[in-house]
């Protein structure tokens, strides 16, 4: 039984598989396939509700801790941009020599829902906010977009790179997911 309180938003598009997202405390959205039945919709929902509830209790944690961060100024993220351009080529020309990677440009910039990126032609982007990460975290950051090199992808073959390198890149990953998200949210609430 689906609580009351939730908000459901269903969004349907010419994907294959259903998929849910907790977006703000109460409000949950799931992607659906333009012809999935509405029932089915609805008992996906029942069967992930206890998954559901973990995640509303994370966005409502995420939330009362946001309360106590003050917003980032200009200057702060400034000075953020400036360190990580310090910081950034060093550890991507030490992860690329361990990897046998080449790359291209490497740039700054102060994003609102990734943490870096890899273009196909070898360019790296990194969010400056990952100054504010532990620097084991930013290691794993330059490590997987370094490893998109060698896969395009997020195959189980991309995977065993990064964790040649990084065993415990999983826990990394898992404080991008829990902290990352109050590091976002400092900075957008700036700039709204």
């Amino acid at each position: 039984m689906i609580p009351k309180e939730w908000n459901v938003l269903i969004e349907r598009s010419r994907r294959k598989t259903l998929a849910i997202t907790v977006r703000e405390q109460n409000v949950v959205c799931v992607k659906a396939p333009l012809r999935y039945p509405l029932h089915e919709i609805y008992r996906f929902l029942d069967e992930k509700n206890g998954w559901i509830e973990k995640q509303m209790k994370r966005v409502r944690e995420e939330g009362e801790r946001l309360e106590k961060e003050e917003p980032l100024t200009l200057e702060e993220i400034r000075r953020l941009a400036d360190l990580a351009k310090k910081v950034f080529p060093q550890k991507v020309a030490h992860y690329a020599r361990i990897l046998g990677v080449t790359y291209g440009r490497i740039t700054i910039r102060n994003q609102r829902s990734r943490w870096g990126s890899c273009s196909s032609d070898g360019n790296l982007n990194f969010n400056c906010l990952l100054m504010l990460a532990p620097s084991e975290v930013t290691d794993y950051v330059v490590v997987h977009e370094l490893c998109h090199r060698l896969e395009m992808n997020h195959s189980p073959r991309f995977w065993a790179h990064v964790e040649r390198l990084i065993p415990d890149y999983k826990a990394r990953r898992k404080w991008l997911r829990d902290e990352g998200n109050v590091l976002m949210k400092r900075m957008i609430s700036h700039s709204s």
